[in-house]
């Protein structure tokens, strides 16, 4: 499988190329831009949360429980003494950190159901929703946002399947199809529940039509191959 640096530059480096493109058509203003960028990025990592050592895990759980402690504290700031506070901080932290990072590392195992195609999309769908409903984002620009962290995740588990195969030897490795699935028959009743809700996600997602009538306009594609090389080459 491919190492975190791997994943981080693939993640990076399609996201980045993705977004310039999405950027020059006229499709995202300059802070979509980046936010699309870090969406992918992050995307290229996620799929190693089931790995209870990997960076990705390490790293999501800190913010995680920094960003509880936090958000503990604002809700109630109103109420408690600044010592309460801190004890309270420290306290949402330390349950976060340590309770809840234990109970996900047991429930998980790597290169599980997380780490499968359909779990991205209910990620992908996931943000797009939140971003839609909860922070009045537009329809298109927060399909925009799970596009680019599921174009993240595939790129992901496709290097984790291309560092599967052994061209030296010409064979492929144990883990081979390991990365890149969409269904495991040992665990079937979790995938069947991971479809019931990648369904129910489908469902409630925000207007399709918009974004694909926009990605399809001639007017993209015109000012994509307009400001596709220098204009100095241009002449």
């Amino acid at each position: 499988m491919a190492n975190f640096r791997t994943h981080l530059t693939g993640g990076f480096a399609v996201s980045g190329i993705l977004g310039l493109v999405t950027y020059k058509a006229g499709l995202v203003n300059a802070n979509e831009f980046l936010l699309c960028v870090l969406a992918g990025t992050v995307g290229g990592l996620l799929p190693d949360i089931d790995s209870d050592n990997s960076i990705p895990i390490k790293m999501g759980f800190d913010l995680a429980s920094l960003a509880t402690g936090f958000a503990l504290i604002i809700h109630w700031r109103s109420e408690l003494s600044l010592l309460s506070m801190i004890l309270l901080w420290v306290v949402g932290y330390l349950i976060m950190r340590y309770v809840v990072f234990s109970i996900f590392t047991k429930l998980t195992v790597h290169r599980g159901i997380i780490h499968s195609v359909p779990y991205m999309l209910v990620l992908a769908l996931s943000l797009t929703c939140v971003n839609y409903y909860l922070l009045d984002t537009s329809s298109i620009v927060s399909w925009f946002y799970g596009a680019f962290l599921f174009i993240g995740s595939m790129i992901h588990l496709g290097l984790d399947e291309a560092y599967s195969v052994d061209l030296l030897n010409r064979r492929l490795k144990r883990s081979s199809g390991t990365a890149m699935k969409f269904y495991k028959d040992s665990q079937r009743y979790y995938y069947l529940g991971l479809y019931a809700i990648l369904l129910m996600f489908i469902f409630i997602a925000p207007p399709f039509d918009p974004f694909f009538r926009k990605i399809n306009d001639p007017i993209t594609w015109w000012l994509i191959k307009d400001s596709l090389l220098p204009e100095v080459l241009m002449r």
